[in-house]
């Protein structure tokens, strides 16, 4: 397992990447800005409520339990990214 720090920035980096692809697409279709800012408002949300996790993991004294949070929430930051960049390639379509 990575350590925190680095799980950390990988929220961070994917925050990073949804909030360029809305800008991105409020530049090529400014008529849907609201639509593309509720998607950029989820995706902060998802970052926060990620960070709430990592830092309070449910056993931290058992370090097996906390490396099966940690993974657990790694393909939970996976998949709720992917939804938001889903959603932004419908608003996009």
């Amino acid at each position: 397992m990575a350590n925190l720090r680095d799980l950390k920035k990988e929220i961070d980096y994917r925050l990073e990447e949804i909030v360029f692809d809305c800008d991105m697409a409020i530049c090529f279709q400014p008529s849907k800005q609201e639509e593309i800012f509720k998607v950029m408002e989820e995706a902060v949300g998802v970052r926060n409520a990620l960070y709430v996790k990592v830092n309070n993991p449910a056993e931290p004294h058992n370090r097996s339990l906390v490396r099966k949070h940690y993974a657990a929430l790694r393909s939970e930051m996976v998949a709720a990214y992917g939804e938001l960049f889903e959603k932004l390639s419908a608003i996009n379509k």
